[in-house]
């Protein structure tokens, strides 16, 4: 069990921004005590992790980052076919880490938002693709691993593993994921 925080198109400065997000972080800390990474990102976007290591313990630290850097990636759990779909990969891809969940990159990059199909596991993550401005925030079908939101009074779209993490701002009408 991991736990991630993500804020989109939030309106603070970055000193301000990665305050907000630790202190998010900190109420989820018990969910990953082995490590926490923070990206803080232009246009107001910050992603967050705290880990508890099961797979890759000495390289799989997140958030994970595209060979390219335009990719940034926090998984919270486990897909379970990564090693078939890192076999399927079209374009050659380097992995940086031995992490089942960094194969969520390259599919990506591959498909789309049609790699959402593919995966099997249990999981929320958040990625940002800077190349294309684009967030997408997802878990698992059955929501085995959970993933709320809500939203700031700037505007802003946060995420997290745990709604308390939501609950250190001024976060209006938190919600939990659900299939569309």
């Amino acid at each position: 069990m991991c736990g991630i925080v993500a804020i989109y198109a939030s309106m603070l400065n970055n000193d301000d921004l990665r305050k907000a997000i630790l202190d998010a972080g900190k109420k989820i800390r018990h969910r990953g005590p082995d490590w926490n990474g923070v990206r803080i990102l232009p246009k107001g976007i910050a992603i967050e992790h705290e880990r508890l290591a099961i797979i890759d313990p000495e390289s799989g630290a997140q958030p994970l980052v595209s060979n390219d850097g335009t990719i940034t990636l926090a998984v919270n759990g486990e897909v379970y076919n990564y090693k078939e779909l890192m076999a399927t990969l079209q374009t050659p891809y380097t992995f940086k880490t031995k992490s089942d969940c960094e194969v969520i990159i390259p599919l990506y990059k591959q498909h789309g938002t049609a790699f959402l199909r593919h995966l099997r596991g249990m999981f929320s993550f958040v990625l940002y693709d800077s190349a294309k401005d684009v967030l997408i925030a997802a878990r698992d079908h059955m929501g085995i691993t959970p993933l709320y939101y809500g939203y700031g009074a700037d505007g802003s779209v946060w995420f997290a593993s745990e709604m308390k993490a939501l609950e250190v701002r001024d976060i209006a009408m938190m919600m939990t994921m659900t299939n569309a």
